[in-house]
Protein backbone atom coordinates (compact mmCIF):
# COMPACT_ATOMS: atom_id res chain seq x y z
CA UNK A 1 0.00 0.00 0.00
CA UNK A 2 0.81 3.60 -0.75
CA UNK A 3 0.70 6.30 1.85
CA UNK A 4 -1.52 9.00 1.04
CA UNK A 5 -1.27 10.85 4.09
CA UNK A 6 1.10 10.90 7.73
CA UNK A 7 0.93 12.69 10.81
CA UNK A 8 2.99 12.71 14.08
CA UNK A 9 1.79 13.67 16.87
CA UNK A 10 3.90 14.70 20.12
CA UNK A 11 3.20 15.00 23.65
CA UNK A 12 4.66 18.43 25.88
CA UNK A 13 4.71 19.50 29.65
CA UNK A 14 1.02 20.56 29.47
CA UNK A 15 -1.18 17.15 30.31
CA UNK A 16 -3.49 16.70 27.04
CA UNK A 17 -2.01 18.63 24.52
CA UNK A 18 -0.22 17.43 21.60
CA UNK A 19 1.57 18.92 18.86
CA UNK A 20 1.05 17.56 15.45
CA UNK A 21 2.95 17.85 12.34
CA UNK A 22 1.22 16.96 9.09
CA UNK A 23 1.98 17.71 5.66
CA UNK A 24 4.51 20.43 6.53
CA UNK A 25 2.00 22.20 8.81
CA UNK A 26 1.62 22.30 12.39
CA UNK A 27 -1.34 22.23 14.81
CA UNK A 28 -2.16 21.35 18.57
CA UNK A 29 -4.75 19.17 19.75
CA UNK A 30 -6.24 19.31 23.09
CA UNK A 31 -9.22 18.42 25.56
CA UNK A 32 -11.19 21.75 26.64
CA UNK A 33 -10.82 22.71 30.24
CA UNK A 34 -13.74 21.04 31.55
CA UNK A 35 -12.05 17.90 30.40
CA UNK A 36 -8.72 18.35 32.10
CA UNK A 37 -7.18 20.54 29.03
CA UNK A 38 -6.23 23.74 28.19
CA UNK A 39 -8.13 23.73 25.47
CA UNK A 40 -5.12 25.52 23.18
CA UNK A 41 -6.53 23.69 20.03
CA UNK A 42 -9.02 20.95 18.91
CA UNK A 43 -10.14 18.24 20.77
CA UNK A 44 -9.84 15.16 18.58
CA UNK A 45 -13.40 14.18 17.59
CA UNK A 46 -12.99 18.30 16.43
CA UNK A 47 -10.35 17.50 14.28
CA UNK A 48 -12.03 14.01 12.89
CA UNK A 49 -15.04 16.25 12.13
CA UNK A 50 -12.82 19.58 10.85
CA UNK A 51 -10.98 16.63 7.71
CA UNK A 52 -14.70 15.61 6.98
CA UNK A 53 -15.83 19.13 6.22
CA UNK A 54 -12.85 19.90 4.60
CA UNK A 55 -13.21 17.12 2.22
CA UNK A 56 -16.85 17.40 1.50
CA UNK A 57 -16.06 21.31 0.92
CA UNK A 58 -13.36 20.61 -1.58
CA UNK A 59 -14.99 17.89 -3.50
CA UNK A 60 -18.01 19.57 -3.84
CA UNK A 61 -15.97 22.91 -4.83
CA UNK A 62 -14.13 20.59 -7.59
CA UNK A 63 -17.55 19.08 -8.41
CA UNK A 64 -19.61 22.42 -9.12
CA UNK A 65 -16.50 23.81 -11.02
CA UNK A 66 -16.26 20.85 -13.36
CA UNK A 67 -20.17 20.73 -13.80
CA UNK A 68 -19.90 25.14 -14.10
CA UNK A 69 -22.96 25.54 -11.48
CA UNK A 70 -22.36 28.43 -9.35
CA UNK A 71 -21.81 27.02 -6.30
CA UNK A 72 -21.00 30.23 -4.48
CA UNK A 73 -19.70 30.00 -0.91
CA UNK A 74 -20.26 27.18 0.55
CA UNK A 75 -20.60 25.81 4.34
CA UNK A 76 -20.45 22.83 5.73
CA UNK A 77 -21.09 22.30 9.53
CA UNK A 78 -20.63 18.97 11.11
CA UNK A 79 -21.92 17.53 14.70
CA UNK A 80 -20.88 14.50 16.21
CA UNK A 81 -23.68 12.96 18.26
CA UNK A 82 -23.69 10.20 20.84
CA UNK A 83 -26.09 9.16 22.95
CA UNK A 84 -26.15 7.36 26.56
CA UNK A 85 -26.34 3.68 24.55
CA UNK A 86 -23.05 4.33 22.75
CA UNK A 87 -24.65 5.29 19.12
CA UNK A 88 -23.01 7.47 17.44
CA UNK A 89 -23.79 9.66 14.08
CA UNK A 90 -22.35 12.69 12.61
CA UNK A 91 -24.79 14.80 11.57
CA UNK A 92 -23.64 17.52 8.15
CA UNK A 93 -25.25 20.06 6.55
CA UNK A 94 -24.68 22.07 3.64
CA UNK A 95 -25.13 25.63 2.63
CA UNK A 96 -24.18 27.47 -0.97
CA UNK A 97 -24.73 30.95 -1.34
CA UNK A 98 -24.96 30.24 -5.34
CA UNK A 99 -28.08 29.79 -7.13
CA UNK A 100 -28.45 26.15 -7.66
CA UNK A 101 -31.64 24.53 -8.41
CA UNK A 102 -33.30 20.85 -6.73
CA UNK A 103 -31.66 19.03 -9.23
CA UNK A 104 -28.08 20.14 -8.48
CA UNK A 105 -28.80 19.67 -4.76
CA UNK A 106 -29.42 16.24 -4.77
CA UNK A 107 -26.36 15.45 -7.01
CA UNK A 108 -24.32 17.70 -4.60
CA UNK A 109 -25.85 15.75 -1.27
CA UNK A 110 -24.94 12.27 -3.36
CA UNK A 111 -22.00 13.42 -3.80
CA UNK A 112 -21.35 14.63 -0.23
CA UNK A 113 -22.23 10.33 0.06
CA UNK A 114 -19.28 9.54 -1.65
CA UNK A 115 -16.26 12.00 -0.65
CA UNK A 116 -13.35 10.40 0.20
CA UNK A 117 -13.45 10.59 3.86
CA UNK A 118 -16.89 10.08 3.78
CA UNK A 119 -16.16 6.91 2.83
CA UNK A 120 -13.25 5.66 4.80
CA UNK A 121 -15.27 7.01 8.01
CA UNK A 122 -18.69 5.07 6.88
CA UNK A 123 -16.26 2.05 6.10
CA UNK A 124 -14.62 1.97 9.03
CA UNK A 125 -10.92 1.79 7.80
CA UNK A 126 -8.82 -0.87 9.69
CA UNK A 127 -6.18 0.72 12.22
CA UNK A 128 -2.99 -1.43 13.04
CA UNK A 129 -1.20 -0.34 16.04
CA UNK A 130 2.40 -1.54 16.49
CA UNK A 131 5.41 -0.62 18.81
CA UNK A 132 8.52 0.57 17.39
Amino acid sequence: MKAIASASIHSGDTPYRHDIETGGHALIADEPESAGGGNTGPAPYELLLSGLGACTAITLRMYAEHKGWDLGKLAVNLSFLKDREGNERIERTLHATGNLDEEQWQKLLAIAEKTPVTLTVKRGTAIDTRRV
